[in-house]
């Protein structure tokens, strides 16, 4: 969507509260019946309360500011987001990782999480920390200002693994999810990361696209879509990329938005428990990953920050005070909207869980 669609936040909008959220997504459904609580479920499957299985992710948001205001975003993210994170915030992360060398990735969010003013700085001291950086790139940041014009060869300098939103291999349901004209300036920038070696065999620059369904339904099956992408966009575009990451929507914020506003909210969670899948659940990615807002303080995961659901407080809440033994510790905190991780072949950030 452009610029003159407002965020939630914006239009004052009563999804832009986490606690309001959390109470819908508590709600039973049309038929007065109760959706089964995740945590039950997981207990029928002997994995409650679930646990860390140790952590080698730390996945950190550095700012809702984004160029685009895309109907599904689950981050609330548009360029009227002012929140983004500062150089004490991310020194911070980099002395929390001098102390936890099993942490070996950090994935960068957003937002665009490259229209932060020290976004850069902090890749040259994660890199020289030795960490392997991924990017949460929007590929129309590339071309939104000269100033990014020179992402993918900075990419390609410090061997950032890029991760990239292409709703579609087709302009019509990718300019209907994000916006009128993304998906012609999203090929353009995968041209130019593919001109500097990514996606490319033999490179070692990887170039991951993410798909996420445009209405309520799950995704279909990811080893199948990878190859029908990959066919379409070299065969229409001469565009080459290395693995398709399949995530479900979860019903938080503007995805909530629209499924309460379609109507299609009951049928969706419905969708999403007959599909829980205990396989999937074991394999969770807030069993792997910490997520750091941008503000600094800590949670399982993308999706319980955007729910303010920050990590058990036994824990350590804030970067500030990171200690990694309590936080390995922890029981991770859980709600309705886990069962989109836990449908089918599950569901992370880095695609499906069940392989």
């Amino acid at each position: 969507m452009g610029s003159t669609v407002k965020s939630l936040n914006g239009q004052q909008h009563e999804l832009a509260n986490a606690a309001f959220q959390l109470r819908v997504l508590q709600q039973p459904g049309k038929q007065g019946e109760q959706f089964q609580a995740f945590a039950v479920r997981l207990q029928e499957h002997g994995l409650y309360p679930l646990k860390p299985t140790g952590t080698t992710i730390l996945q950190v948001n550095v700012g809702k500011m984004c160029n685009q205001t895309c109907k599904h975003c689950h981050v609330d993210a548009g360029p009227d987001r002012k929140e983004i994170m500062t150089r004490d915030t991310m020194q911070q992360c980099l002395d929390a990782l001098q102390q936890a060398p099993q942490i070996t990735t950090v994935d960068l969010t957003g937002g665009a999480p490259e229209m932060n003013p020290d976004f850069r700085w902090f890749v040259e001291a994660l890199s020289n920390l030795e960490r392997q950086v991924i990017v949460r790139c929007n590929l129309t940041i590339i071309l939104a200002n000269k100033k990014y014009h020179d992402l993918p060869e900075f990419f390609r300098q410090h061997g950032v693994h890029v991760v990239s939103s292409l709703p579609y291999f087709q302009a019509s349901r990718t300019d209907a999810q994000r916006g009128d004209g993304v998906f012609d300036k999203s090929i353009r920038a995968l041209q130019m990361l593919n001109e500097v070696g990514y996606g490319k065999e033999g490179t070692g620059l990887l170039l991951d696209l993410v798909y996420n369904p445009s209405g309520a339904f799950l995704p279909g099956g990811q080893a199948s879509l990878q190859a029908e992408f990959k066919r379409r966009l070299a065969q229409n575009y001469h565009v080459v990329f290395n693995n398709l990451f399949c995530i479900t929507n979860l019903p938080i914020s503007r995805y909530l938005d629209y499924l309460i506003s379609s109507g299609n909210y009951d049928s969706y969670m419905q969708k999403l428990v007959d599909a829980f899948n205990p396989a999937a659940a074991a394999g969770v990615m807030c069993r792997n990953t910490i997520s750091v807002g941008w503000d600094g303080y800590l949670f399982d995961c993308d999706f319980n920050q955007m729910l303010d659901l920050k990590v058990a407080p036994a824990a350590s809440q804030h970067i500030r005070h990171f200690d990694m033994a309590a936080l390995d510790e922890r029981s991770i905190v859980l709600n309705q909207h886990c069962y989109g991780c836990t449908a089918g072949a599950g569901s992370s950030c880095g695609g499906e869980t069940v392989k």
